[in-house]
C-alpha cells in the first residue's frame, strides 16, 4: 500500500505499558521500542508506527497540567508529519486527560486516540491488545488521504467514544468508560464501522494549541446535610477563580439563605461557579423546578450536559484564555469541541 498513514503512539504510563515478571509477580514497564515484540499483530496493519514515551512514564493518579503540556507539546511538533495519534494512558484519569487534551488542540484536523487497559499487555486475559490494535486502526482511517475521525476520541472495549463525553464508571471491568449523553463514533466488531453522523465536521484552519490552562478551582459537591462552614470553606478558597457545582437531578440544590448568600457572594468576587448534575447521565435545566431557579437568577452557569471530568477541562481551558465576564457564561455553555449539547 503506497503512502500508508503514519502514527505516533505516545506512551505516557499505565497498565498498558506494564507487563508481569513471572518470578516474582511484580508489574514493570516495558520498552515501548519494542513493541512489535509484544504484538506482532499489529505488523498486519497498513501504517507506518513510531514510538515515543514519556522519559519518565507516570501512574495516571500523577498526571497534572504539566504532563498534558508535553502530551500537546509532542503532538504539536510531530503534527504535520503524522496522520494520526494514539495515547497510550492509565484509566484512572484518562477521561480528564483526553477532555482536557481536546480543548487545548483548537482546529483538530487528524485523529487523537486515547486508550489503555484494564490488564497489563503480557497478562493471558489482557484486553490491551484489542485496544491497542483498534486504536491505531481508527487513527488510521482515511477517505481520500484525508483522516476520516478529526477529534480528540477514546478507544475501550470495542466502542470509541469523543473524548470529552467520557467517563470512567468500573474500575474492575473490561467495559471501563461510557458515554451516557452522547452515542459512540465507532464500534468495532466483525467489521469497524463509524457512525459519520457523530463525528465533528472538518476543520480546514491551522492547529492551534493552548497551553495557558488556570487550575484554581475547586469542586463543590452537594450532599444532604450539608452545613454552612463546608460551602464556605470551598468558596472562599485562597486564589480560587472557579468552582463546579455538583448539584442533584437537574441542577437543583438547597434553597436555604445562607446558601444563596454564599452563593451570591462568590459570583460577586467573580468567581465562576458551573452547574453540573451529580448524575451519570442527563443535563441540568436550570429553571425547571424551583430548587434550581435561584442559581439560574443569580447567574450561574449551566453545565448542560456536560461531563464532570470535562467541566473541570473546559473551566481551567477558559480560566486561562481570561476572557471578559460578560462572554464567559455564554462561551461556556456554547458547545466547543463537541462537549455539550447544542
Amino acid at each position: 500500500m503506497a503512502n500508508k498513514p503514519k502514527i505516533l503512539l505516545i506512551y505516557t504510563g499505565g497498565t498498558i505499558g506494564m507487563v508481569k515478571d513471572f518470578e516474582t509477580n511484580a508489574l514493570r514497564a516495558f520498552n515501548f521500542d519494542n513493541l512489535l515484540v509484544r504484538i506482532p499483530e499489529i505488523k498486519q496493519l497498513e501504517c507506518d508506527i513510531t514510538t515515543q514515551s514519556f522519559k519518565e512514564p507516570i501512574d495516571s493518579s500523577n498526571m497534572n497540567l504539566d504532563y498534558w503540556r508535553q502530551i500537546v507539546s509532542i503532538i504539536e511538533d510531530k503534527y504535520n508529519e503524522m496522520d494520526g495519534f494514539v495515547v497510550l494512558h492509565g484509566s484512572d484519569t484518562m477521561s480528564y486527560t483526553a477532555s482536557a487534551i481536546s480543548f487545548m488542540l483548537e482546529n483538530l484536523s487528524k485523529p487523537v486516540v486515547f486508550t489503555g487497559s484494564q490488564l497489563p499487555i503480557g497478562d493471558l486475559r489482557t484486553d490491551a491488545k484489542e485496544n491497542l490494535i483498534t486504536a491505531i486502526q481508527v487513527a488510521s482511517l482515511q477517505e481520500n488521504g484525508i483522516p476520516q475521525i478529526q477529534e480528540v476520541c477514546l478507544y475501550f472495549e470495542y466502542k470509541l467514544y469523543r473524548a470529552n463525553r467520557t467517563t470512567k464508571i468500573n474500575a474492575e471491568h473490561f467495559e471501563a468508560f461510557s458515554s451516557l449523553n452522547y452515542p459512540e463514533l465507532a464500534e468495532s466488531g466483525v467489521h469497524l464501522k463509524v457512525f459519520k453522523q457523530n463525528l465533528l465536521e472538518r476543520n480546514l484552519n491551522p492547529l492551534i494549541v493552548h497551553r495557558n490552562m488556570c487550575t484554581d478551582i475547586a469542586v463543590l459537591k452537594l450532599f444532604p446535610g450539608i452545613n454552612e462552614a463546608t460551602v464556605r470553606a470551598v468558596l472562599e478558597t485562597p486564589n480560587v477563580k472557579g468552582v463546579i457545582l455538583e448539584t442533584y437531578g437537574a441542577g437543583n440544590a438547597p434553597t436555604l439563605k445562607w446558601f444563596e448568600k454564599l452563593i451570591a457572594k462568590a459570583l460577586n468576587k467573580e468567581i465562576k461557579i458551573v452547574n453540573v448534575t451529580q448524575c451519570a447521565g442527563g443535563s441540568v435545566l436550570m429553571g425547571h423546578y424551583e430548587t434550581s431557579s435561584h442559581l439560574q437568577t443569580l447567574g450561574v452557569i449551566s453545565g448542560k450536559d456536560i461531563t464532570f471530568e470535562s467541566a473541570v477541562a473546559k473551566l481551567m481551558y477558559l480560566l486561562g484564555e481570561e476572557i471578559s465576564d460578560n462572554k464567559f457564561k455564554t462561551i461556556f455553555e456554547t458547545p466547543i469541541r463537541g462537549e455539550i449539547t447544542a
